[in-house]
């Protein structure tokens, strides 16, 4: 497909899908200041009310009546992070939850124990007794992290305490339960998340730029550390070590370990970084390119083969973004991903996941980097709406100017927009490199440049 054809493609799709691919693209990104962290924790504390208030609906969706969570401290499972309050920065003691889908008789509809006696077994045996819930749900999923983070430890001490068969015997696993409630995302979340996802892009944009590469001097992993130091002095943190990669030297493989080699970064390459910040309780993930001028060059000069692979990239995200429907399994998505992706002669690997409370949320996965054809029980659970994720992928191109194939990734994440029903770009798609100028042309401006 030639490139006039992957924009007229990408278009169509922006279309279908009631989306713009480059919204904020005319406008440069901005650092977004955090608010004091008494603020913080007053916005991150509403958010977890929300969700907290969702969790009956959830359990009367899957017919759970109960459902039982419990860990001590440094051991908490999984779902402990998305209930618990601002200023935990664990469970303490044996912390318990219980949330009930038909409370009776004005009784509420969860109960939260900090304690270090028995006292909460008796108590959560009275309360079960007066409610008589038919089924009581336990985290303890063998494959899947955020329906199985039930210790055993403390699935033996639940089972002692409770003792008789008559609660035992209504033990249930209901894995959707922990995935749901960790994936919903709420409304009032998503202003903070795009000016996480701006932040994002002005990070990457000032380290891709001349003010912080100098050709022949700067190596990727100097890039690295920038990064790391910048989001520090914001007060941001992040849950990975950002990666820089030199993709027409090193080439690109997504690894499980993304740690990209040292290199003397030179003019004419092609970089790559992957990037994500952690504020307000959660976790932004983002890989865009760049390309170094040499001197005397300008963004008009970018060989077109590199133009022609971006769009294609692009256009692999909007397939992937256009195949996400609601219910459908990860797998299923893949599946109908790749199969148009090659119909239109594109070669490349998908490999979205859920984000957000997590880097790598609680959903369904489309793709793993070494699973192209399903993922096993993640691939098989359903899309679920309200919620964000990342469409995180690479395609192949021959770009004839290097006489070179090279792997083009990209990766933005996406929300769901209720009012369009649609999975709508955060903050924007990048369609255009970030360009390094030399001293010579900085500052000039081309037609090809954010």
């Amino acid at each position: 497909m030639r490139a006039l054809d992957y924009l007229l493609a990408a278009a169509a799709v922006a279309l279908t899908v009631g989306i713009s691919t480059s919204a904020h693209a005319a406008k440069s990104p901005r650092i977004q200041t955090l608010p004091p962290l008494r603020e913080q924790a007053k916005i991150v504390d509403a958010w977890t009310e929300e969700r907290k208030a969702l969790i009956p609906g959830i359990l009367r969706k899957y017919g759970i009546d109960a459902w039982l969570i419990s860990q001590r401290e440094y051991a908490e499972d999984t779902v402990f992070w998305a209930l618990k309050e601002a200023t935990q920065f664990s469970a303490r003691r044996r912390t318990t939850y219980l949330f009930l889908a038909h409370p009776t008789n004005g009784a509420p509809s969860s109960y939260q124990w900090i304690e270090n006696t028995p006292l909460v077994w008796d108590e959560l045996t009275s309360i079960l007794e007066t409610q008589q819930p038919a089924t009581l749900a336990l985290n303890d999923h063998a494959e899947l992290a955020f329906s199985g983070g039930l210790h055993a430890g403390e699935r033996d001490a639940i089972f002692s305490a409770l003792g008789s068969s008559k609660w035992t015997g209504k033990f249930v696993l209901e894995p959707m339960l922990g995935i749901e409630t960790v994936a919903t995302m709420v409304p009032s979340r998503l202003e903070w998340y795009k000016k996480m996802m701006e932040t994002s892009w002005a990070i990457i944009e000032e380290a891709f730029s001349e003010r912080i590469i100098k050709p022949g001097e700067t190596t990727a992993w100097d890039v690295e550390w920038w990064m790391r130091e910048k989001i520090q002095a914001l007060n941001y943190t992040t849950w990975f070590q950002p990666s820089v990669f030199i993709l027409n030297k090193d080439g690109f493989e997504a690894m499980d370990d993304p740690r990209a080699p040292d290199g003397l970064i030179e003019y004419g390459d092609i970089l790559h970084c992957d990037f994500g910040v952690t504020a307000l309780g959660l976790n932004t993930d983002t890989q865009h390119v760049g390309y170094v001028l040499s001197p005397g060059e300008t963004g008009a000069d970018i060989p077109n083969g590199l133009l022609e692979g971006l769009e294609k990239v692009n256009r692999l995200q909007d397939i992937t973004r256009g195949n996400m429907k609601i219910g459908m399994t990860g797998d299923e998505i893949l599946k109908a991903s790749l199969d148009q992706a090659h119909g239109e002669g594109i070669q490349g690997k998908i490999y979205c996941h859920a984000t957000g409370e997590f880097g790598h949320s609680a959903g369904t996965v489309v793709g793993m980097t070494n699973l192209q054809e399903g993922v096993p029980f993640l691939g098989e659970l359903p899309l679920l709406k309200n919620t964000y994720y990342s469409i995180e992928l690479y395609a192949e191109h021959f770009v004839p100017e290097r006489n070179q194939t090279i792997k083009f990734p990209q990766e933005e994440d996406v929300f769901w927009n209720e009012e369009t029903e649609s999975w709508d770009w955060v903050y924007g798609q990048q369609t255009k490199f970030h360009f390094i100028h030399t001293q010579a042309d900085k500052g000039v401006q081309s037609q090809g440049e954010l």
